[in-house]
C-alpha cells in the first residue's frame, strides 16, 4: 500500500504509541471495573492485509470469540477483538476467576463479560487514536459472536460494507502471575481513513 512507503518508521512509532496508551487506559478501566489490579504487556503493533486476519487467529475455520463494532466519525472503520476459545476461557479465568470447561457453551453472563472486556479495549485504543490524531471517532454498541473466523469477518463485511485493504493489528496480552491470556485487536479502516489519520498528524503522503 503506497501510504506506508513514506516515513514508515514514524508511522509505526505513532501507532505503537496508540497501542501503549490504549493498553494503559484499558488496564486502568478494567482494574476499576473488577476492583483489582489488571496487568497487560506492552502490545505488539503491526499492519496486516485484510485477507490475513483469519490466519492470525488459526485460520478461517477456527472457532473464535469475536467482539465487533463500527467506528463512525472523521476516520470510520470497523473494529474486531478476536480470541480463540482457549484464550477466551483463560481470559475469563485470569480476570474473573470463572472456569470454563473445554467445549462448554458460554453462558450469557460469560459472553457479557467477554463483550465488556472487548468493549473496554476497543474504547481505550480508539480514544488514544482519536487523542493523537485530533479526529472524532465514535464506537457503536458492540456485538459478540462465537463462530468460525471466516464467517465472522464475512458477516462484518455484510453488516458494515466494504472494508479497507489493510488492518491495524494490536496483539494484547493480559497477565496474572504466570498465566497469560492473548487476544488480537484489529482496526480495519474504510478506504481513505488511514490517509486522513496520517494527514491529521502532519505526515506527508507523497
Amino acid at each position: 500500500m503506497e501510504l506506508f512507503n513514506h516515513n514508515p518508521d514514524f508511522k509505526m512509532d505513532v501507532l505503537r504509541e496508540v497501542g501503549n496508551i490504549g493498553a494503559g487506559h484499558a488496564a486502568t478501566a478494567l482494574s476499576r471495573l473488577l476492583d483489582k489490579p489488571v496487568d497487560m504487556t506492552v502490545p505488539t503493533v503491526s499492519f496486516v492485509p485484510f485477507e490475513e486476519i483469519a490466519e492470525r487467529v488459526g485460520g478461517s475455520e477456527e472457532v473464535v470469540v469475536a467482539v465487533f463494532l463500527r467506528v463512525d466519525g472523521d476516520s470510520p472503520g470497523n473494529m474486531f477483538f478476536l480470541m480463540s476459545r482457549v484464550q477466551a476461557a483463560i481470559l475469563l479465568q485470569v480476570l474473573l476467576g470463572i472456569e470454563v470447561a473445554e467445549n462448554q457453551e458460554y453462558t450469557e453472563l460469560q459472553l457479557s463479560a467477554l463483550c465488556e472486556i472487548g468493549n473496554i479495549l476497543a474504547g481505550s485504543y480508539l480514544s488514544s487514536l482519536a487523542d493523537l490524531t485530533g479526529l472524532t471517532m465514535s464506537p457503536s454498541v458492540p456485538s459478540i459472536a462465537v463462530d468460525m473466523a471466516g464467517a465472522i469477518l464475512g458477516y462484518g463485511l455484510l453488516q458494515f460494507g466494504t472494508m479497507g485493504d489493510d488492518a491495524l493489528l494490536i496483539d494484547t496480552t493480559f497477565l496474572k502471575g504466570e498465566q497469560e491470556a492473548e487476544g488480537h485487536f484489529f482496526f480495519i479502516p474504510d478506504p481513505q481513513s488511514f490517509e486522513r489519520m496520517f494527514v491529521s498528524l502532519g505526515v506527508p503522503l507523497e
